[in-house]
């Protein structure tokens, strides 16, 4: 089944179809496919050229087409849990453990493969995952998912300003007074040939803002959020404030949590596909999160 995206155009809009299909989203793939793969573009109910000239309060049909396959991709019975779907994109709650996409040595239960293998319990085999906000195997949290190459050239367009992600970390070590809320705005970049990222002098630019929730002797617990999406970026910028996260090594230090205490527990962002909605969703912290911050506190009495 293809999917159906109906637009009016506005005064402003550009006078051209093309145009005006890709500044709403569409992707030149997108209008490719839509051209050659059983899709169809209509303006007031009648198949048009990228090239016809619209006007104001014309409707426009977007029927997509196909979405190339990608043979390699393998669906994964194990369960994935949603919470939110709509017919375009879907938000699932990532255990920490599981990648958010499949990757060249691990390509068989990513976050990806589960929704391929949910997808097909239902029998909407037309649907293919686009990870929109990805996070570290052990990072878990909250992932948005395009259902199709189009929901994630839209969300790709949304201003970063109105797009909001918010984590907690558990991190080491108790922070001053003045020290409590503040905006880290450092470098990131690549250190060699490893993984590991650092801040860097002529890195890109990076920006995470902070707020100091809770503290006892030796640990915090703190609210972030990311204005910029930087690989390790969290990791690295605490670990720059001396405040490594716990679970950490490889930016800090060997302790006993088993994968880094960082959790997105909070996603907030206009709906590309009506502008009318603005979808906010908030979670608890997963168990072995809060089971670490209660032993911490326990530690201190």
């Amino acid at each position: 089944m293809n999917n159906l995206f109906k637009l009016t155009v506005q005064e402003k809009d550009p006078k051209k179809l093309g145009p005006f299909l890709l500044k709403n989203g569409f992707s030149h793939q997108a209008l490719n496919n839509a051209k050659h793969h059983h899709g169809m573009i209509l303006v007031n109910h009648k198949r048009r050229y990228t090239s016809f000239n619209l006007k104001t309060g014309d409707e426009v049909l977007f029927i997509s087409g196909e979405e190339k396959k990608n043979v390699f991709l393998k669906p994964s019975s194990k369960p994935v849990s949603i919470v939110l779907e709509t017919p375009n994109y879907l938000v699932v709650n990532k255990t920490a453990g599981v990648l958010s996409i499949p990757s060249r040595y691990e390509d068989d239960d990513a976050v990806v493969n589960r929704l391929l293998g949910y997808f097909a319990k239902k029998n909407e085999h037309n649907l293919k995952p686009h990870v929109v906000t990805r996070l570290d195997r052990d990072t878990s949290g909250l992932v948005l998912v395009g259902k199709n190459s189009i929901a994630h050239a839209r969300f790709s367009k949304i201003n970063k300003a109105k797009f909001v992600k918010k984590y907690h970390a558990i991190v080491h070590g108790s922070f001053a007074p003045n020290q409590l809320t503040g905006l880290i705005d450092q470098p990131l970049g690549k250190k060699g040939t490893s993984v590991k990222r650092a801040v860097i002098e002529g890195g890109k630019p990076a920006q995470t803002e902070y707020q100091v929730l809770d503290q006892v002797a030796g640990a915090s617990l703190v609210e972030l959020r990311l204005l910029t999406g930087r690989t390790h970026q969290i990791r690295v910028h605490m670990a720059y404030l001396g405040h490594p996260l716990y679970g950490d090594p490889l930016y800090g230090v060997q302790d006993n949590f088993s994968r880094q205490a960082l959790n997105c527990f909070y996603l907030d962002f206009p709906d590309p596909f009506d502008q009318q909605k603005h979808k906010k969703i908030e979670l608890e912290d997963p168990a072995d999160m809060q089971n670490l911050w209660q032993t911490l506190i326990n530690k201190e009495f």
